[in-house]
C-alpha cells in the first residue's frame, strides 16, 4: 500500500528516538482541505483506533486511518538531505493535480474541498 524509502525510514526512526513518549509510531493520513482539495498528514501518534490499518515497513510501524487508505494506495515517501535544506517528499500515483507547495492534491474520483487559504 505505502512505500517508504530506506532514507525516509532512517530519518523517521531517528526522529522517533528523540521523542520522550514511548510506543510512538508514524501516522499517515489525508484530510479535506488545502488548495487542491486534500492535504497530507504525517506525524507521530501513540493511539490506535479499531478501524486503522497497521503496516510494518522496514521495521517501522505505520498506521493509516481507514478513510485515507483509498487515497494513499501506491504512495511513496522519501527523504532527501541537501545542503540548502531537504526533507520528506511524497509521490502519490492517485493524484491528478497538486498545488505548488506539494502538500495538497486531488484525485480523478474525488476533488475534496479546496481551500486556497490553507496552502
Amino acid at each position: 500500500m505505502i512505500t517508504i524509502t530506506d532514507e525516509a525510514v532512517d530519518k523517521i526512526k531517528e526522529m522517533l528516538s528523540a521523542e520522550e513518549t514511548p510506543n510512538l509510531f508514524l501516522r499517515v493520513g489525508v484530510k479535506e482541505g488545502g488548495c487542491s482539495g486534500f492535504s497530507y498528514g504525517m506525524g507521530f501518534d501513540d493511539e490506535e483506533h479499531s478501524s486503522d490499518q497497521v503496516l510494518t515497513i522496514n521495521g517501522l510501524k505505520v498506521v493509516v486511518d481507514s478513510d485515507s487508505t483509498k487515497y494513499l494506495r501506491g504512495l511513496e515517501i522519501d527523504f532527501k538531505d541537501a545542503a540548502m535544506g531537504g526533507g520528506f517528499t511524497i509521490h502519490n500515483p492517485n493524484a491528478i493535480a497538486s498545488c505548488g507547495c506539494g502538500q495538497s492534491f486531488r484525485t480523478k474520483e474525488d476533488a475534496g474541498k479546496p481551500n486556497p487559504e490553507q496552502c
